[in-house]
């Protein structure tokens, strides 16, 4: 065995290394950034508490094989919670740099970049913990069966059955990636329909919405949200118009990438109640620019990886 000193330096390069990493696979494990950043420390806690027998072999394998199992206890946690209304996945900023970061191919940067959207986080959602993990694994990150085996903590025969249910599951459900083309046209649909409700124009409003669009609010029991998703044009256009006539005056927006898409980041004047202060607008555009779902994330928890999109507070003025 490596002296302790050795063993903490090699402990210290695998944090530079791989930390990046297992927060991506945590992230997609979970849904959600707060989620995967505890069980990356909690990860790196423990290896420093109680390493590997061996620690001269690489120690990705091993981290990866504690940081699964936590991400899976601790999606096996939140099933078991009732939520309070509408599940949404926590967002992250920006394009998702570890797909640029850690794939070798084409290929393994378009399946990370599309296996980071918020579509295919909540397309995620209907797989058991176990079948989530061996699709993450296998399909976005790459690995074989029996790579994926030993990091969910089962037999190589096992991990393809559970990969095969998860393909199964998912494919009738449709795959968006963020393409340049889309980015374009969520962005030209999210202005417009921002645009509409500072005006309080109900005709323009509904005409950017799909016949069948819905609306998801997650306020994770902390601040006012809807209790289940609401849907239909003028159901939700009159929602999105009350909203906006109420809290609009004086505040402050910021349009960015969030989880490769264009997202509305809203800091609002004021806060009364059970109001969120601060809430991410996104939506789900149809290849025609009509948006077919529209998403109001104002849990803090699942804002903490777009902190720092929200517009600064305006200069106070001198006395």
């Amino acid at each position: 065995m490596q002296p302790a000193s050795q063993r903490e330096s090699g402990l210290e390069a695998a944090f530079r290394a791989d930390r990046a990493y297992l927060v991506g696979l945590c992230y997609r494990l979970t849904g959600t950034a707060a989620d995967a950043e505890e069980i990356v420390q909690e990860t790196f806690a423990r290896a420093l508490a109680r390493p590997p027998a061996d620690t001269e072999r690489p120690w990705r394998p091993w981290l990866v094989r504690v940081a699964v199992r936590l991400a899976l206890d601790a999606l096996r946690k939140r099933r078991r919670r009732r939520y309070p209304g509408p599940w949404l996945p926590g967002v992250v900023a920006g394009d998702d740099p570890l797909a640029a970061a850690s794939a070798d191919t084409p290929e393994q940067r378009y399946a990370l970049r599309e296996s980071a959207s918020v579509a295919f986080l909540l397309a995620l959602e209907v797989l058991r913990p176990a079948p989530r993990a061996a699709l993450i694994l296998c399909d976005a990150f790459g690995y074989g069966a029996r790579e994926a085996a030993e990091a969910i903590g089962t037999s190589e025969g096992n991990a393809r059955v559970l990969l095969h249910r998860a393909r199964r599951a998912l494919a009738t459900r449709g795959r968006r990636p963020a393409t340049g083309e889309l980015a374009l046209r969520t962005r030209r649909s999210l202005e417009e329909l921002l645009r509409c409700l500072a005006a309080q124009d109900v005709a323009g409003v509904e005409r950017l919405l799909a016949a069948d669009v819905r609306a998801l609010t997650d306020g994770g029991g902390e601040f006012a949200a809807l209790p289940e998703t609401l849907a239909g044009r003028e159901r939700v256009a009159r929602l999105l118009l009350r909203v906006a006539r109420r809290r609009a005056p004086g505040a402050r927006v910021a349009i960015a990438r969030v989880n490769g898409l264009p997202a509305a980041a809203i800091e609002y004047a004021r806060s009364v109640g059970r109001q969120a202060p601060r809430v991410l607008l996104r939506c789900e555009v149809a290849p025609g620019g009509e948006i077919e779902e529209i998403h109001w994330i104002a849990a803090p928890r699942k804002l903490a990886g777009v902190r720092d999109l929200f517009p600064a507070p305006a200069p106070a003025s001198p006395a």
